[in-house]
């Protein structure tokens, strides 16, 4: 996976920090880091396994 930093950092640059879009932002850089973490601990399962 590529370094998503950029991504986030010019998506939050681009928004006026209003109310719905922050919001929107927390909820996806959440669900972003829940899913790299899930992926992380999949192939950590997959390893111990082998």
């Amino acid at each position: 996976m590529s370094d998503p930093i950029e991504t986030w950092t010019d998506r939050l640059r681009d928004t006026a920090l209003e109310e719905n879009r922050a919001r929107s932002f927390v909820h996806d850089l959440y669900t972003a880091a829940q899913n790299d973490l899930g992926e992380e601990e999949a192939e950590a399962d997959f390893e111990r396994e082998e």
